[in-house]
């Protein structure tokens, strides 16, 4: 499979600048993988597709409002710092993005908040946008971590061209969101609701959790035409025992084991044993999962509606199959199915 068969027209106005009004209320395109078949729904009716020993797994990682404004020295300029991940505690040192890049060298320093209460300095190229910032903060590391999120933005993509809203702080996040690290949210499991969790916990569906901290590195588009050549961004990975046993219990017993999102299948493909059961991990996972691509653990997934040329999209065409992707998606452009990060979604059986 080449880039080329990646493409495909997305008109503007599928894509969701909002989410829906009601988590679970999301509409929800069914495509059996079996028969062919396409049915629409809505998201909560997730819940006649799953019986009891069957086992959902999610991404509990948490997103850091990631996305701060400072301003130059001297001449300040308004730059946007987008923090990736910290590199060191103790010296406060982080992988950012900066924008306008141009305009940041190194020994350059920033300052934020109205009262300049927090300075980083600019102490290393990392790529033509990236930036090491070593950030100066007269306080505890407690307190500065408080600095960062109260400076910070809520991180919605930069597609949404709107203005952030308190809304987002709380709508960007799933209601299971726990271990803090993302700068992206595992935008899947966004359509669960507490409700709907609970009904099917009532109907005897167990839900396992695996934390894959998501980088932007998972939506940058693929540039090279063969496929083989393209380099993921490394992302921390964690599967707890606990997880393990859920999901190899599924497995024995012959049950559903659904990925809740591209990020959570990434995580499960990346620390699979030869005999096809999930295994403890704990590290970082650069797997890029395109077709051909020969699954182990899931045997269906939860997914929402992904641009085109991108590594998403590549890895629900090799679970779905690239001729039924293109059909649904072709199906989903028609209806009128909203596209990407708070848009609908789609059950993949």
């Amino acid at each position: 499979m080449k880039l080329s068969h990646f493409q495909f027209n997305l008109p503007t106005e599928l894509l969701a600048e909002f989410p829906a009004e009601n988590r679970d209320e999301s509409r929800l395109m069914v495509v059996n993988r079996k028969t062919g078949t396409i049915e629409h729904k809505l998201f909560k009716d997730i819940l006649e597709y799953f019986d009891e020993g069957d086992v959902m797994v999610v991404n509990n990682t948490k997103v850091f409002p990631a996305r701060l404004y400072g301003n130059k020295e001297k001449t300040g300029a308004r730059i946007e710092v987008f923090l990736l991940r910290e590199l060191n505690a103790e010296q406060r040192l982080w992988d950012v993005l900066v924008d306008p890049a141009r305009k940041i060298r190194i020994g350059n320093k920033l300052y934020f908040g109205d009262d300049d209460s927090l300075v980083a300095e600019v102490i290393d190229n990392t790529t033509s946008r990236g930036r090491t910032l070593r950030f100066l903060y007269d306080g505890s590391y407690e307190e500065f971590r408080a600095k960062l999120v109260e400076l910070g933005e809520t991180p919605i993509p930069k597609y949404i061209n709107r203005e952030v809203t308190p809304e987002d702080a709380e709508r960007y996040q799933t209601i299971y969101a726990k271990e803090e690290g993302a700068v992206a949210a595992p935008t899947a499991g966004l359509h669960f609701s507490k409700h709907l969790m609970k009904r099917l916990e009532i109907k005897g569906v167990d839900f396992a959790e695996v934390t894959l901290h998501v980088g932007l590195g998972t939506f940058n588009p693929v540039e090279v035409e063969d496929l083989s050549k393209h380099k993921m961004d490394s992302e921390e990975l964690k599967i707890t025992q606990e997880a393990c046993d859920k999901v190899n219990k599924a497995k024995a017993n012959k049950k559903r084991v659904c990925a809740i999102g591209t990020t959570t299948m990434r995580a499960l493909e990346s620390s699979v044993s030869s005999n096809k059961t999930l295994n403890a991990f704990e590290g970082w996972t650069n797997k890029f999962i395109f077709p051909p691509h020969d699954f182990s653990l899931a045997d269906c997934m939860v997914t929402n509606f992904h641009t085109p040329k991108s590594t998403l999209l590549m890895m629900i065409s090799a679970f779905c199959g690239h001729d039924l992707m293109r059909k649904a998606y072709d199906e989903a452009i028609k209806e009128g199915y909203k596209f990407y990060s708070y848009g609908d979604a789609m059950l993949i059986l």
